[in-house]
């Protein structure tokens, strides 16, 4: 709607979890690398993060940057009974198991999994929101997936991406085997301050257009409304584009980010 307006060849503050305008603050960098370290050793990573900080972008961009010599398990609606867990994951392993019971579908898997590492393959399991996995049960079953192991090697790289609580979760006693299992953990916040202007030309940029087009107060006003979460920076900005476009302003200041705000809630309206 207003690319052609602002001389943009696409949408640079869409919500959308596109690896291409992944900017990596030194924050994203770190969690993108440990990610990295954890499918390359075939370790278990708990990712923790608040909402919109950019969790499923960077494991968008990881599994962007995997080869033929990883198969990637992308698990996003990880509400599942144990049983359906692992179904799902036979499925995505396109396994066919005659029976629902878990032993088979265990062993199924494991004869899948066995047979990728002779290939050279290393299958990458990567569960997103896994804050939302219903019960302990079907933590369980994840667990016993990290036993796919020989001697000398595990046989999978397992990747759990979710907000604060998962960690909080997973500190419990009762869920003790499964933490011993996870050998890197990463938690990712928002951006500070002083990345913001990089973030903001990053995604301008991508989008095809070298000059920032929010002014210094502007930038500053967002990142006061936004806590520098990059989703509420999104919003904002992308808001004060459409703002911008109905009145025919070529730079966005301030005036334009408040009505953006207002309209988002952030200020209260007086109407």
């Amino acid at each position: 709607m207003f690319e052609e307006f602002f001389g943009l060849s696409a949408k640079p503050f869409a919500r959308t979890p596109d690896p291409r305008f992944l900017y990596l603050s030194r924050a994203h960098e770190e969690a993108l690398a440990r990610l990295q370290y954890a499918v390359d050793e075939k370790e278990t990573i708990l990712l923790t993060g608040e909402v919109g900080c950019g969790k499923t972008t960077l494991t968008r961009a990881l599994i962007d940057s995997l080869g033929e010599k990883y198969r990637v398990i992308l698990i996003i609606n990880p509400r599942l009974t144990p049983a359906q867990f692992l179904r799902v994951v036979a499925k995505r392993f396109d396994i066919e198991v005659p029976n629902n019971f878990k032993d088979d579908l265990l062993d199924a898997i494991y004869s899948k999994v066995y047979e990728d590492y002779e290939a050279g393959i290393t299958p990458v399991i990567i569960v997103d929101e896994a804050q939302l996995i219903p019960g302990r049960d079907t933590f369980e079953e994840i667990r016993l997936l990290t036993n796919f192991q020989l001697d000398d090697t595990n046989l999978i790289s397992l990747l759990l991406v979710g907000q604060p609580e998962l960690r909080r979760r997973l500190d419990h006693k009762s869920y003790l085997p499964l933490r011993q299992r996870i050998g890197l953990f990463y938690h990712l916040g928002a951006l500070p301050a002083g990345e913001m202007r990089g973030y903001m030309r990053h995604r301008l940029s991508v989008a095809g257009r070298t000059e920032l087009l929010f002014t210094d107060e502007a930038l500053d006003m967002i990142y006061r409304y936004s806590g520098g979460v990059p989703r509420i920076i999104n919003s904002i900005a992308n808001t004060a584009l459409l703002e911008a476009l109905s009145s025919g302003v070529a730079m966005i200041g301030v005036e334009t980010i408040e009505a953006a705000a207002r309209e988002l809630g952030f200020i209260e309206s007086h109407n």
